[in-house]
């Protein structure tokens, strides 16, 4: 989430005062009403990395998303292919007329090893995944495999962690703490410019404070949720990396 510019609080991106003369690489590349996937995310550190090495330096892939790490790291293939924007508007219509859950349900029936691994939340993807079903008869995961078996890089993964209590502890205080530095204010004045159903926008965070900016929730409800949500999201990243 860091690529995106004005999304500065809620996705703690470092300031360049902390970089410590360091470069940092795909930070402010795109507005929020721009798509970026991981299939971008790939080609971009693909070409990234010669670059480092050229340099005599040591390129370092940070970050909390086990999946683009691994697209990058073991190659994965995509599936090449637009985005369809009717059928998204329908399969939203579906889920907006059925309620929450009913894509992911209809996903764990024809492509059950992308559902197990999304969030039933995750609609952005959940929509990707059956769009390309409902286009190929072919479920994602079985095209986002590794391109090849051995790692394409000498890696060396590092992951920290500590007692859970003490996590979750942290990340009560995190949350409070961003919130005092102005989160609220930032997700207003993205509102200014942009409507709330990006995907940007459904952030861990910010879909919590667009519903309480927009009415739909106290603050005493969003800060409830925003800690539950990222305590959750921990939780599904030890479960990633332990893979």
């Amino acid at each position: 989430m860091q690529v995106y510019r004005g999304m500065d609080i809620g996705t703690a991106k470092i300031r360049p005062e902390e970089m410590g003369g360091v470069p940092h690489h795909l930070i402010d590349i795109k507005d929020p009403d721009e798509e970026f996937s991981v299939a971008e995310f790939q080609a971009r550190v693909d070409e990234l990395i010669p670059q480092i090495c050229a340099r005599g330096r040591l390129p370092m892939l940070v970050g909390g998303t086990g999946l683009y790490v691994r697209a990058v790291v073991e190659k994965y293939t995509f599936t090449p292919m637009e985005p369809d924007p009717e059928l998204r508007a329908r399969l939203r219509q579906e889920e907006e007329r059925h309620g929450p859950g009913y894509l992911h349900a209809r996903l764990a029936e024809v492509d059950p090893v992308s559902a197990a691994r999304l969030h039933p939340n995750d609609l952005f993807r959940i929509i990707r995944a059956l769009e390309v079903y409902e286009r190929t008869g072919i479920p994602i995961s079985a095209t986002q495999i590794a391109a090849q078996s051995e790692p394409r890089y000498d890696d060396l993964m590092i992951g920290l962690t500590m007692d859970r209590q003490q996590l979750y502890a942290r990340i009560d205080e995190r949350v409070d703490a961003m919130l005092a530095a102005g989160w609220v204010d930032e997700v207003r004045r993205l509102l200014s410019r942009y409507p709330p159903n990006l995907r940007s926008m459904q952030a861990l965070g910010y879909r919590e404070l667009v519903l309480y900016l927009r009415g739909f929730l106290t603050w005493d409800e969003a800060v409830a949720l925003i800690k539950r949500n990222t305590r959750r999201f921990a939780k599904r990243q030890f479960t990633w990396f332990r893979r």
